[in-house]
């Protein structure tokens, strides 16, 4: 594991709402890290360290309390609806060596052939992995790829030392080609609705002239 993931860790004595407030105006991160039999521990992280750990998903952050390392992964992070500001984090204890169960995200690399897209049905795929090696992402590539062609899990290259979890059969991506659109029928339809609207102006006008006779 990188020494980027070392993240100093102060525990945490002040508890509520207020406390809180208090720790995010001075951009620290409330945090609390459970697991493996181990009394919960509440604990304080800087926030824009933390931040720029959390762009990779399934983050496990080397948290070092009063002088001793603590593996934790990244279990659910509570942000702010409106700023998308972190508000409160929930780590789980890992060990090294350990495997963890992970959804990992999808990622498409590629064109398709011409006149084709693809669908991405499935956006992150259930993997077993060892703690200190998620993979930040499993790849796709779909360059040249057919109408038809379909991307099952079982497809997907998977790093060395994870295993698939989701079912074999799930369906991760699907090349097709996209509905035609019949722009003869759209300017047919359009041509339609100014002849109505045409025909409605020309009636009112013509009992503005009864109505005035």
């Amino acid at each position: 594991m990188s020494d980027d993931n070392r993240i100093p860790a102060q525990r945490r004595e002040s508890f509520g709402k207020g406390a809180a407030r208090k720790l995010r105006a001075a951009n620290k991160i409330p945090a609390v890290v459970y697991g493996h039999g181990t009394d919960p521990q509440h604990l304080t992280l800087p926030g824009h360290e933390v931040a720029l750990l959390l762009r990779k998903a399934n983050a496990v952050l080397d948290l070092d309390i009063d002088g001793t390392s603590q593996l934790a992964l990244v279990k659910d992070v509570q942000k702010d609806p409106v700023k998308q500001l972190i508000e409160h984090l929930d780590l789980i204890v890992v060990r090294r060596g350990e495997k963890v169960v992970v959804d990992v995200p999808v990622h498409v690399e590629g064109e398709t052939a011409t006149g084709t897209i693809f669908n991405l049905e499935g956006t992150t795929v259930s993997l077993e992995a060892e703690a200190t090696n998620i993979p930040e992402r499993i790849t796709v590539d779909v360059e040249g790829a057919e109408d038809g062609t379909q991307v099952l899990a079982s497809d997907l290259d998977l790093p060395a030392g994870t295993t698939l979890l989701s079912e074999p059969e799930t369906l991760i991506l699907a090349v097709s080609v996209p509905a035609a659109v019949d722009l003869g029928e759209t300017e047919e339809s359009e041509e339609g609705e100014g002849a109505e609207e045409g025909e409605t102006e020309e009636a009112a006008a013509e009992r503005e002239a009864e109505d005035s006779e």
